[in-house]
């Protein structure tokens, strides 16, 4: 065992010791017994003690109704606690002198000189960095708020506890502590009630920025500033940018009706409000910091003179700032605020002007180390942040857009717009954005739907420009969903140019991206119009659901490496934004190995990434954690730019091909062309009961009446992971790596697995995917909850997932024991085991009991049910 995994070891101990004791008073002696009883037989039946296996699975085959709930939420809660002590432990001094440092920026720059690139070209790719993390509501965040609150009180006791200084009453109080938090864990329902509506989604982001974010930004621009003066000796301007953020909270309305034009305005408003509130803090305690008496002439003449000259500037802020607050207080209550425009802040150069004058004349007067604190970090809060806390996405599907314009031809007499041919569609949206007449009529009531997509124009045109950062068409299929955007944005009377983004999400849509995105290019009013500025959004989530990993994961490659290509032959500055979730099935990786797989120069103009659901609390939710991970970010991007991954050679593209097409037509075998997968899905899985779980505003399904193809993908993927096969995220992929090499191109695919990283990436993903899956449990499922009949297609899936290891181990060189290479993942995995094996077991029995009698479900297995679910997500960790 390694020492940071015993030093987290011990912390898990301690957490569970207090748990224990916490279910001893709460619920006696004999449930208390019960749970430690099963955990035991579980971490026997892992060892391979076939008695204990068969001891686990009668007694919970067989556990009472009175005790399932307990039992539920005790193993549920120490993977929540096991979680925290993994947390701290991977943002605790030791590990990071150990683990993060040789990926940071200041390893980076170290390595870049000695590899002799050039200071000025460093220099000027640092300062053209733009790190752009967009917050998402996707319902894989299955952890309250409430609870959530007290595990980071939990990891601040942890942090107390590492120093070595304490006095036996100091340990104790810490200790006495973290047990009244693990009680008040224990005593608070995991579960939520409700689902959230999207403006509580959108107060869930905020807490993210003021608990997190807030402090964890200035943390990272200052680590990267030291890392720039020690080895480029260069000092980062006071108004770099290198962060920015948006969220989609309040404004992703694809497939959500309950994000209407009302809830998008009041979360602009709500957003405000919740800036002012955290810039008042900094200012209040900039208004007690900045005492000095010395300035220059030039800061007098313009603020006038004064005994605490820096003072009454700040105080000014505040005034203004409690006037904000007061404003969107009245606004959001719906009554009229008494405050003039000129009494609030509005813009963010209302707060940077008057604070870099501060921090100009404090440099000049030799006091650069005070200007240097609290001043500089909301200097860069401004820059970071803004008035608005973040920017705001504004997502809609493409058919809601060419169903509004359908309706508007129809009444005006001109025929149905949805039937036309594409160049009619073209021809006639370009001859509308060049004229200068409207097309809607004022005297029009449309329908409902149309009147919703016509509101939300109108909000995002009465915006200030910057507000809104773009506007996103998923779906998006042809050159004229991305025109009609722009035409239903002038109808709506909007002044500036706004990014309309087109989602590439199919593995259809991506073949056919750069096709699409040349005729809009060739168009002259568009090329007038964006000028030389495209963002384009690579959809991760429906390819993988579409044709699976491998396909997929080629298909974004190929798009975005032709985009990329396409651009620069246009003279067009390119933005990729990628749409990634946090599991394998939807794009997700470590960052850091994700950004450096891209095609060579795709991040030439900064990175713009989805952070989503549970992902941003484990990489974002502590300000510690958030200023390493933007760090890594950063190094990423930088040296993507500077040390541009090789250009595939034409032998490599070749095998992909292969891969691709052999890989999507195993996936496809299965997922569509077996008749008997849909009714094995619903019944190997949780699937419809995750319906009933209160996760996010948004139905699970786009089409309430239709099957699998509806399904979102992330309850897709989160059905796969709770049963332990993980489907989504291997089938297709292993299979036909084993084909290619059977074939004569096992040289080749070990050349790309040592050169390629690219391909090395979607290997170590699968081997890290194969690591988290469990053949045994997923044959228990099947077993318990699917029929005879059906068993055929999981013995046949299993025995794929074994091929499919053993080609990958093999590809590898790693023997026998996968994630040989991170002992620290490895051990992990196996420690949480031994606690989610029981939720396994458990959810099993639960739905045996559920649909025995599905029309008089019993509340308590309902609720044991729920808790199962959160429980092994929390154990599986990046769950969607």
């Amino acid at each position: 065992m390694t020492e940071e995994y015993l030093m987290m070891r011990n912390n898990i101990n301690m957490l569970g010791r207090f748990l224990g004791e916490t279910i001893q008073e709460a619920q006696g002696d004999n449930i208390l017994g019960l749970i430690e009883n099963i955990r035991i037989l579980s971490r026997n039946s892992r060892s391979g003690d076939d008695k204990a296996r068969a001891a686990l699975l009668d007694t919970l085959s067989n556990i009472s109704t009175d005790n399932i709930i307990p039992v539920a939420r005790a193993f549920s809660q120490f993977l929540n606690l096991t979680n925290v002590a993994e947390q701290y432990q991977t943002m605790s001094r030791s590990h990071e002198d150990k683990v993060s440092a040789e990926r940071s920026t200041a390893a980076l720059f170290a390595r870049l000189k000695e590899q002799h690139i050039s200071q000025d070209e460093i220099i000027k790719t640092v300062q053209k960095l733009l790190i752009e993390l967009v917050l998402t509501a996707h319902p894989t965040e299955v952890t309250r708020r409430s609870l959530m609150h007290k595990q980071v009180e939990i990891n601040k006791c942890l942090a107390q506890l590492d120093h070595t200084d304490l006095t036996a009453e100091e340990q104790k109080n810490i200790e006495y502590q973290l047990l009244r938090l693990i009680a008040e864990a224990w005593h608070t329902n995991e579960i939520r009630t409700n689902r959230p509506t999207p403006l509580e989604e959108a107060k869930w982001g905020f807490a993210v920025i003021e608990n997190s974010l807030w402090e964890g930004l200035p943390a990272f621009i200052r680590k990267l500033n030291d890392a720039t003066v020690e080895h480029l000796n260069y000092a980062l301007p006071v108004d770099l940018t290198p962060v920015r953020f948006s969220s989609w909270m309040g404004g992703d309305r694809d497939g959500n009706p309950f994000v209407t034009a009302k809830i998008t305005q009041e979360t602009l408003q709500l957003a405000r409000w919740k800036a002012a509130d955290l810039f008042l803090t900094d200012i209040q305690a900039l208004c007690d910091e900045l005492s000095m008496t010395a300035c220059t002439e030039e800061f007098r003449e313009k603020y006038g003179d004064h005994l605490e000259p820096y003072r009454v500037v700040v105080k000014s802020l505040r005034t203004k700032l409690r006037n904000t607050l007061d404003y969107y207080n009245d606004v959001l209550a719906g009554r009229i605020p008494p405050f003039k425009q000129d009494e609030i802040i509005c813009e963010d150069q209302q707060l940077w002007q008057p604070l870099f004058d501060c921090y100009q004349s404090l440099t000049a007067c030799g006091m650069r180390i005070i200007a240097n604190g609290l001043l500089l970090d909301t200097l860069r809060r401004v820059r970071c942040f803004g008035v608005t806390l973040s920017r705001l996405d504004i997502r809609q599907e493409s058919t809601r857009h060419s169903d509004a314009i359908g309706e508007i031809t129809r009444y005006i007499g001109l025929g149905d717009y949805s039937q036309w041919t594409e160049d009619d569609k073209q021809a006639f949206l370009i001859r509308e954005l060049s004229s200068r007449r409207p097309l809607i009529p004022h005297n029009w009531t449309p329908s409902e739907q149309t009147r919703e997509i016509l509101d939300t124009c109108k909000v995002i045109a009465e915006q200030p420009e910057g507000i809104i950062s773009c506007y996103i068409i998923s779906m998006a299929r042809t050159a004229s969903d991305v025109l009609a955007v722009h035409l239903l944005l002038k109808e709506a009377g909007i002044s500036y140019h706004l990014p309309v983004v087109p989602l590439f999400e199919t593995l259809d849509d991506l073949d056919a991206s750069e096709e699409v995105m040349t005729q809009l290019f060739n168009v002259g009013w568009y090329r007038g119009v964006i000028n030389n500025r495209q963002m384009i959004m690579i959809g991760y989530s429906d390819s993988a659901k579409d044709a699976g990993m491998m396909a997929a994961s080629w298909a974004q490659y190929r798009a975005q490496d032709a985009l990329v290509k396409l651009c620069e032959q246009t003279g067009i500055e390119l933005t990729l934004f990628h749409g990634r979730g946090g599991t394998v099935g939807r794009g997700g990786a470590p960052a850091h190995a994700a950004l450096l797989s891209q095609p060579p120069r795709s991040l030439k103009n900064g990175l713009r990434v989805t952070e989503q659901g549970e992902m941003i609390r484990f990489k974002l939710g502590l300000p510690a954690i958030a200023a390493e991970s933007l760090d890594l970010y950063a190094s990423a991007v930088l040296e993507a730019n500077l040390l541009p991954p090789p250009e595939p050679k034409a032998s490599w593209c070749r095998v992909m091909d292969e891969l691709a097409v052999s890989s999507c037509e195993i996936y496809r075998n299965v997922v569509r062309g077996d008749k008997d997968f849909v009714p094995y899905f619903r019944s190997a899985t949780p699937e419809q009961e995750l319906a009933k779980l209160p996760l996010g505003s948004r139905p699970a399904k786009r089409n309430p009446h239709g099957g699998v193809e509806s399904l979102r993908a992330i309850p897709w993927i989160f059905a796969w992971m709770q049963n332990r096969l993980m489907l989504p995220a291997w089938l297709g992929a292993g299979a036909s790596i084993r084909q290619a090499m059977e074939n004569g191109k096992a040289a080749v695919i070990e050349e790309m697995c040592s050169h390629w990283p690219f391909f090395n990436t979607r290997i170590g993903m699968l081997e890290m995917v194969f690591s988290k899956t469990d053949s045994w449990l997923s044959e228990y499922y099947d077993q318990r909850l699917v029929k005879k009949e059906l068993w055929y297609l999981g013995e046949s899936l299993r025995k794929q997932l074994n091929e499919d290891i053993a080609t990958v181990l093999r590809l590898s060189g790693k023997g026998d024991q996968l994630m040989s290479d991170l002992p620290w993942v490895a051990e992990s995995i196996a420690l949480r085991n031994v606690y989610t094996d029981p939720l396994n077991l458990l959810q099993v029995e639960l739905l045996r009991r559920l649909r025995a009698d599905p029309e008089h479900p019993n509340p308590d297995i309902e609720q044991a049910l729920m808790i199962t679910i959160t429980g092994i997500a929390a154990g599986m960790r990046n769950t969607g």
